[in-house]
């Protein structure tokens, strides 16, 4: 596990931003916190860096899943899933909303995870994120579940 410290929303967007740049299609973003944690701020960062950057991005709490077509400079064509799991009943609903598609082709965010934990790809990025003291301050607990998110996660320290 790697432990990163940010004190303002803006690190937090910052970290979200220079990580979709190291993103590929299939990769999986599981983000784990509390309501208020971060979890919809970091989305919104990481998907206006793939290329939209004025796009809106709301917590797709009410729709469950969101979908948006970006870029970036590795891949010209990359599609975001941004799921929020918190309003399924149960695990299984998660493929109602596109779930095989978002992994065969695309780049997941999806928000609270532990709502559907034994349906996602052993090979993932988990991010929790903590309260850390002052009102906009967390601590991000990365912890990659693959060698691939392992060499991302090397590549983003540098």
């Amino acid at each position: 596990m790697i432990e990163i410290n940010v004190s303002r929303q803006s690190e937090l967007e910052d970290f979200a931003a220079r990580l979709a740049l190291l993103c590929d299609p299939k990769d999986v973003i599981a983000l784990y916190g509390d309501l208020g944690a971060g979890k919809t701020v970091f989305s919104r960062a990481f998907i206006r860096s793939c290329g939209l950057p004025e796009e809106e991005v709301p917590s797709p709490t009410f729709t469950l899943v969101q979908m948006y077509d970006g870029e970036t400079k590795n891949h010209p064509v990359l599609t975001v899933w941004h799921f929020d799991l918190y309003r399924l009943k149960s695990a299984d609903e998660i493929y109602e909303l596109g779930f095989e598609e978002a992994l065969a082709d695309g780049v997941s965010l999806i928000e609270w995870p532990e709502r559907a934990e034994k349906l996602l790809p052993k090979k993932r990025l988990d991010i929790r994120i903590l309260p850390a003291g002052s009102e906009n301050a967390r601590k991000l607990e990365l912890t990659p579940r693959g060698k691939e998110w392992e060499e991302k996660l090397e590549r983003i320290k540098k």
